[in-house]
């Protein structure tokens, strides 16, 4: 009887954690979709088409504060969850990356679009 009972609350964990695990990674999808919807817009702007390669790099790094803390924070929450045993600073490291290389692709988008007009 203990035996299954110890079984049972296994089972019963594991699908909490598994639970857990995906809504964590629903959350990290919804915060990169709106970050990225963000930073669409920037590169969609009337406003931002004049600016020089490195000004609109200069102006996505400080563009949408609240969706970037989020996406980074919901990615952070979700790497603490899918991965608990690994140092919480190298799943910062990853978050912050991942904001890095949305900016870069924003941008870099944006110097393809230029480039055939120079």
């Amino acid at each position: 009887m203990r035996t299954l009972a110890a079984a049972l609350l296994i089972m019963m964990t594991s699908a909490a954690i598994a639970d857990d695990v995906q809504d964590a990674h629903k959350l990290a999808i919804q915060g990169r979709d709106d970050y990225w919807h963000c930073l669409a817009r920037q590169y969609q702007s009337e406003a931002n088409q004049g600016l020089s390669d490195q000004d609109f790099g200069r102006e996505v790094a400080g563009a949408c504060p609240s969706e970037r803390q989020n996406y980074r924070v919901t990615l952070l929450d979700y790497l603490t969850v899918q991965y608990p045993n690994i140092d919480s600073a190298a799943h910062l490291a990853t978050a912050n990356r991942a904001v890095e290389a949305a900016q870069k692709d924003i941008v870099t988008a944006f110097v393809k679009r230029r480039a055939p007009g120079r």
